[in-house]
C-alpha cells in the first residue's frame, strides 16, 4: 500500500508524461501528414512504422515522467525562491541539456531498429550524423522545446493553484455546483498581530512562507487539501470518506504541531519568535463549485465553514489548542492514541442549537 505522499507524487508526475505523449503524437501525425508516403521520408528521418510509433510513445511518456520526477525531487526546491521568469529560463536550459543526451540515445536506438543492425554499427552512426545536420534535427528540437515549455508551464500553474484544483478544472468536476460533505480544519497562528508588528512586513512574510512550508508534509500525509491561505490562517479540507473517518484530520493537526516543534530552535534563532497555532474541526454539507467573473476558483458555501471558524475563536476561552465538535468526534474512528475530553456545549450567534465541543490530547 503506497503512502499518501508517494501517491500524491505519482499523481503529480503522470500529467507530465501525458503532456509529452500527446504533443509527440500530434507532431508525429503532423509529420506523417506532411511527408505522406515512405518514399518521401527524408534520409535523415526515421521511417514511421507501428514498432517505431510504440517505441516513440513509450519513450516520450517516460521522458515526460522523468521531467516531472526531476521537477518534484530536485529543481522545484532548488529554484523555490526565484521569480517565475527566472525559474522557467533556468529550468528550460537544464532540461534542454538533458533532452539533448536523451535524443542522442533514443535516435540511435530507433535507427538500429529501423536498419535492423546493432546500435554500434557504423550505419547507425552515419545516419545520426546526417540527422544532426538536417531539418529533421531542427524539427525534433522544436518539438522537444514545445513539450518542455508546456510541461514547465503546467508545473508552475499547478504549483500556484494546487494540483487538485487544476485537475478539477480540467475534469469539470465543479463546473456545475454539487453538494458534498466535508471536514474542515481552521488553523490560526497564535499572537500573529504581535509577531507581525515586531518583525515588520517583509520578515513576517518570510516567516509565514517557512511556517506554511513546515506544515505541508503533515497535510500531504493526511491527504488533506489546502482550501485557502488567509493571512496567517490555513483552511484545510477533507471529503467525507473512509480516509477521513480514520481520523487522518486529527493526525494532521498533531503532525503539524510536531513538525513545527522540531524547528522551534531554528525559528527562535532566525526570527526570535515561534509560530505556534490553534485549530478547530467540524464537518457538514457544503455546496461546491467554480465561482468568479475575473478569476475562477473552487468555492465552498455552507454553514459548516462559519461554524468551524467560530469554534476556533473559542480555543482561547477553553485554554486549548484544539477544539472539535462532538458530532465530528463521534464520526471519527479514534484509537487509543488520543484522550478525548468533553467541554460541554456552546452557543453561537445566529444559531439556536447549542453545539457540544470536545478536545483531544495525545496519550502520554
Amino acid at each position: 500500500m503506497l503512502n499518501p505522499k508517494v501517491k500524491r507524487n505519482i499523481k503529480r508526475i503522470i500529467p507530465f508524461g501525458i503532456i509529452w505523449l500527446c504533443t509527440s503524437l500530434v507532431f508525429l501525425w503532423t509529420e506523417y501528414a506532411v511527408i505522406g508516403t515512405p518514399s518521401h521520408t527524408p534520409e535523415s528521418a526515421i521511417s514511421i512504422s507501428f514498432e517505431i510509433i510504440v517505441f516513440a510513445s513509450i519513450t516520450t511518456f517516460f521522458i515526460g515522467a522523468l521531467v516531472g520526477l526531476i521537477e518534484l525531487v530536485f529543481l522545484n526546491r532548488l529554484f523555490i525562491k526565484k521569480s517565475f521568469r527566472s525559474k522557467i529560463v533556468y529550468k528550460f536550459l537544464f532540461y534542454a541539456l538533458v533532452m539533448y543526451v536523451i535524443v542522442l540515445i533514443a535516435y540511435l536506438i530507433a535507427a538500429s531498429m529501423e536498419l535492423d543492425v546493432s546500435i554500434s554499427d557504423s550505419k547507425v552512426w552515419d545516419k545520426y550524423k546526417l540527422f544532426f545536420f538536417s531539418i529533421t534535427h531542427i524539427s525534433t528540437v522544436v518539438q522537444l522545446g514545445f513539450s518542455l515549455l508546456l510541461s514547465l508551464l503546467y508545473a508552475e500553474i499547478s504549483e500556484h493553484l494546487g494540483q487538485n484544483i487544476l485537475r478539477n478544472f480540467f475534469t469539470g468536476k465543479y463546473h456545475k455546483p454539487i453538494s458534498e460533505e466535508r471536514i474542515f480544519m481552521f488553523t490560526d497562528m497564535k499572537s500573529s498581530t504581535t509577531i507581525a508588528e515586531e518583525l515588520g512586513h517583509d520578515t513576517y512574510f518570510k516567516l509565514l512562507r517557512d511556517y506554511y512550508h513546515d506544515m505541508s508534509d503533515a497535510i500531504i500525509k493526511s491527504e488533506g487539501e489546502v482550501y485557502q491561505y488567509i493571512g496567517d490562517e490555513v483552511v484545510i479540507s477533507w471529503p467525507l470518506n473512509k480516509t477521513s473517518k480514520s481520523a487522518s484530520c486529527i493526525n494532521c493537526f498533531f503532525n503539524m504541531k510536531s513538525d513545527l516543534n522540531k524547528r522551534k530552535d531554528w525559528y527562535m534563532k532566525t526570527y526570535g519568535f515561534f509560530p505556534d497555532f490553534k485549530a478547530a474541526l467540524h464537518y457538514g454539507e457544503v455546496t461546491s463549485g467554480e465561482i468568479g467573473a475575473l478569476k475562477k476558483e473552487i468555492f465552498f458555501v455552507g454553514d459548516v465553514l462559519n461554524t468551524t471558524a467560530r469554534i476556533q475563536d473559542l480555543c482561547n476561552a477553553y485554554h486549548t489548542d484544539l477544539l472539535l465538535s462532538e458530532q465530528l468526534a463521534s464520526f471519527l474512528e479514534l484509537d487509543k492514541t488520543y484522550v478525548l475530553k468533553h467541554l460541554g456545549t456552546s452557543s453561537f450567534r445566529g444559531k439556536q442549537e447549542r453545539l457540544a465541543l470536545v478536545t483531544l490530547e495525545e496519550r502520554a
